[in-house]
Formats: C-alpha cells, structure tokens, sequence
C-alpha cells in the first residue's frame, strides 16, 4: 500500500472512533433498514474530520485513491464507506480508465442507495465523460442482472446537463422500464426528472410514448 494510502487510513480508523455515538448510530442504522452498522457521526462533522485528516498529505494518483477505497471498504461502520465516496468525488479527475473496475467493486460490495448513488454521480459519471470508451461499459451494465450495475449505469450522466446522450438515457429508461425493483424504477424517474430541467420537452416526449411504471412516470414528471 502506498505511502499515501496507509497514513490517510490510519489517521481514519484512529480517528472517526472518538467521535462515535452509539445511540445516534443504532437511529442511523434504522434509517438504512438496519444494512449496515453505524459509528453515529452525522454528515456535517464527518465532512469537518475528513478535511482535518488530510491535512498535509499530497494529491493522491489514481492507484491511491483505490487503495484508500477499498481500505474504506473492508472497515465495517458506514461512515468510512461514506469517507471514501467523498474523497473520491474530491479526486475525481486524479482518476484513470482502469479506476472503473475499482468503481465496480465498490458498487457490487455492501451495495445501497447511499453510495452506488454517490458513485455514479460523481465517480463513474466523470470517468465515462473522461474516457468516452467507458460508454461500452455502461451499455453492458446497463443490461446486467446486478441490479445495481443497472442503477448506476441509468443514473450516471445525472450531473450532464446538455452533455446528456439523450438517446443513450432513453434507451436504457426504456429498456428497464418493466424492471420489478424500486430501486430501478426509482431510478429512471430520477434520471429523467434530473434530464428534464435541461430538456423539457424531450423528457415529456419520452415519457407520453413509452410504458413507465407509475414510480418512474412520477418521478419524471414531477417538476414539468
């Protein structure tokens, strides 16, 4: 492990422990439906504890930033997946094409909405924008069994605004749309809603032609 990586993590798991709060972590874990335990650190001071931790460390390469993920990763609390997302969305443009399979990684292991939704926004997103070859994979992920490959493939261009491939979007809306899963149709309404404050029209062209469930039509049209 890098230099890098292995004093960020140290200072992590020497850190966020004295700030735990058992009765607010057991309220946080409910929250998630009881998916995963919590250290009970509210957002706001966890976002203060990650900028002191890097405090006098460097930039991190592409190879650092997926060593202190995964390190993220493997500790059990929440709060340290949630420090991993944020330091990669900080990093995202340190990041290269093969951070990709690391960003699958992420989203496949103690899968939720809390980060896949994080990762897709702001980690695979940028990465397809970077690296436009990457789009393969999002057609790919958009196909696969895993349900939350498909979430992420849907809802990563959602900060594209008119970069939008507005074809690509509404093929794989289109291509789920029957898709059984909340998470799914949640997910399609979301894109679309997010594509209509760009493209109005297009979305309500979209939506009056294809068979939504009623989640995904809500949801889209919700501001329109």
């Amino acid at each position: 492990m890098s230099e890098l990586a292995t004093a960020f993590l140290r200072r992590l798991r020497e850190t966020l422990p004295r700030h735990a709060d058992p009765e607010r972590a057991a309220a946080m874990a409910k929250y998630m439906r009881d998916q995963f335990p919590f250290l009970g650190i509210p957002s706001t001071p966890l976002a203060a504890l990650q900028r002191e931790l890097a405090t006098g460390l460097p930039r991190p390469e592409s190879a650092d930033a997926a060593e202190i993920a995964l390190g993220c990763w493997s500790l059990a609390e929440r709060e340290y997946q949630y420090v991993a997302c944020s330091y990669l969305r900080k990093y995202a443009k340190a990041l290269d094409e093969d951070f990709l399979g690391v960003a699958r990684e992420l989203i496949v292991v103690k899968p939720w909405w809390d980060t896949v939704d994080a990762l897709a926004a702001h980690v695979v997103g940028p990465l397809v924008s970077a690296y436009p070859s990457l789009v393969r994979v999002m057609d790919q992920w958009a196909e696969q069994d895993e349900m939350w490959l498909t979430r992420t493939a849907i809802l990563h261009q959602l900060r594209y605004k008119d970069a939008t491939d507005a074809d690509r979007l509404f093929r794989y809306c289109r291509r789920q749309a029957g898709h059984p899963d909340f998470f799914i149709r949640k997910a399609i309404g979301w894109a679309l809603r997010e594509y209509a404050k760009t493209e109005p029209d297009a979305v309500r062209t979209f939506v009056a032609a294809t068979e939504l469930s009623g989640l995904s039509r809500r949801e889209a049209l919700k501001n329109l």
